[in-house]
């Protein structure tokens, strides 16, 4: 099959010139035939390696040793280009360079086209491209570098000794961490100011006639904003697309499989619906809620209401655990009713909202709990809000306070304000994890609220009968894709069963890293 769209005249580079180097920003589309089956794998195996991306961000601090160390051990397993400096010989085992680069080039696309249908899944993949972009930047050699920003168009150059002598007391005073000996040693570029707006907000950078003085360390900086830019806009166009690449059979299962099977778990699917009760709720929110559910619930008991975007964020929470609607119902009515609102308002103007949270009103759909990443990105809380992300959203003297409360030890809340100050708000809720369950390294990446939950039940020993399974089937209206003609329908179900065959032993490895 040809993997390239409209046909239409477009400067290309030659496939040799382009496979030519470790890393690329991703401008031409591969234009060569592939079949069926390499286009799956090569699916499959890109969206193994960004799930181990996004896990290794939660689980470690990005570019540290260990992440470092992981992640290429990873990208040397799934054949994937790992190594700046690599040549086209042919190692002892596994493919030449040029395929792996070939490999690297056009699953991104194929991938592209599975995660550009809404915005949170374009949010997802720009993500985790973007991180696995930073990873292989950061390991070229200043010269690398240098020649690929060249290369993409980007001509940022290095500032002479000269000039570095003149402006030495300058670049010391504006850059982070450098003093006059690494001045002289390390590399400067001269940036028009406009592209490198985040540094200048963050005062990180010398300003002279207008341009930005950058030393090397944050060059990446730049060049991250720039990639992220072109992807976000090629999802875009990507997305005006997809009415003919749905025409086609044979794809649209299986890019809706992609899209839909590994991003994260799907917590609104429960085969545990009623087995906890509401009895057990004070109990469970002390001993196994993230800090974002347990502030709700206190929020909830202390002030009997919760603004919709707690209510929101605080009962998919609850029904992911295993509420029912019925148990949904009576457990918000019988809170609400002992504040200002009274039986009659609260059947008017808040039971509708919880069957419609469950697609039992509206356009029937059944919502999903919302990620930690969906926490920590959308939805702000304002003045009178309780939802969002602690670590995130609270001040720090105020979150400082509220560990103190629920006995976290001042050298544990110094953990978690450290990696908070970093902005790794999912590693401090993981620290947050270990430090209230009295274990040194959490054997998971936390990513869920409701994640937090079952590994908390689990270490508690009330998995079994709480624990969800983890093996659910997609929600009713993801599997939809294959609706049409009888034999239509067959070729479908033949596509999507022949990829879940291929890759269901990656589901356990999502559970792990």
């Amino acid at each position: 099959m040809q993997f390239g769209g409209r046909k239409k005249k477009i400067s290309t580079i030659p496939q040799s010139e382009l496979y030519g180097q470790h890393l690329q920003f991703y401008g031409q589309p591969p234009l060569e035939n592939i079949s069926l089956s390499e286009f799956e794998t090569f699916a499959a195996e890109r969206l193994k390696l960004l799930k181990t991306v996004e896990n290794l961000g939660v689980s470690h601090v990005k570019l540290t040793e260990p992440y470092r160390r992981k992640l290429e051990s990873q990208l040397k397993a799934l054949n994937f280009p790992y190594r700046p400096d690599a040549d086209d010989k042919k190692s002892q085992s596994g493919p030449i360079e040029y395929e792996k680069r070939r490999k690297d080039h056009i699953s991104h696309f194929i991938l592209r086209l599975a995660y550009c249908q809404t915005e949170d899944l374009r949010r997802w993949f720009i993500q985790q491209e973007v991180d696995l972009f930073r990873f292989h930047f950061t390991e070229l050699v200043p010269k690398q570098q240098l020649a690929f920003l060249h290369k993409n168009n980007l001509h940022y150059d290095t500032i002479s000794s000269e000039e570095k002598t003149a402006l030495k007391d300058q670049l010391i005073n504006s850059s982070f961490g450098v003093s006059g000996i690494k001045v002289m040693e390390h590399e400067f570029y001269k940036v028009p100011f406009q592209d490198a707006l985040d540094l200048v907000r963050l005062r990180k950078v010398y300003l002279k006639q207008g341009y930005a003085y950058i030393p090397h360390q944050d060059i990446v900086t730049i060049v991250l904003n720039d990639f992220r830019t072109r992807l976000s806009k090629a999802l875009a166009l990507t997305a005006r697309s997809l009415p003919a690449v749905h025409s086609d059979e044979r794809l649209q299962p299986l890019l809706n499989h992609l899209s839909h099977a590994y991003v994260g778990q799907d917590y609104s699917i429960q085969k545990n619906v009623g087995k906890i009760s509401l009895d057990q709720i004070d109990s469970l929110s002390g001993k196994s809620f993230p800090l974002c559910m347990r502030q709700l619930h206190q929020s909830l008991r202390e002030n009997h209401h919760l603004r919709h975007g707690g209510r929101m964020q605080y009962g998919l929470f609850l029904k992911g655990i295993g509420l029912s609607l019925e148990q949904a119902l009576q457990f918000w009515k019988m809170e609400f009713i002992r504040g200002k609102v009274d039986a009659d308002k609260f059947d008017k103007a808040y039971a509708y909202s919880i069957r419609h949270m469950f697609g039992k009103e509206g356009k029937r759909t059944d919502y999903t709990p919302y990620s930690c990443m969906k926490v920590i990105l959308s939805n702000p809380p304002s003045q009178g809000d309780h939802h969002g992300c602690p670590f995130r959203h609270s001040d720090p003297e105020l979150l400082k306070q509220k560990l103190q409360v629920y006995k976290v030890s001042p050298s544990g809340i110094n953990q978690i304000l450290e990696l908070v100050k970093g902005m790794h708000y999912q590693l401090a809720c993981q620290k947050y994890f270990e430090l209230t369950h009295n274990i040194e390294d959490s054997s998971f990446s936390l990513n869920h609220p409701n994640q937090y939950f079952l590994e908390s039940q689990k270490l508690l020993g009330g998995g079994k009968d709480i624990k969800r399974e983890m093996d659910a089937p997609q929600r009713s209206q993801e599997n939809s894709a294959s609706k049409g003609s009888t034999g239509t329908q067959e070729v479908a179900a033949n596509t999507s069963q022949h990829l879940a065959e291929m890759t269901e032993d990656l589901e356990s490895f999502f559970q792990e890293a």
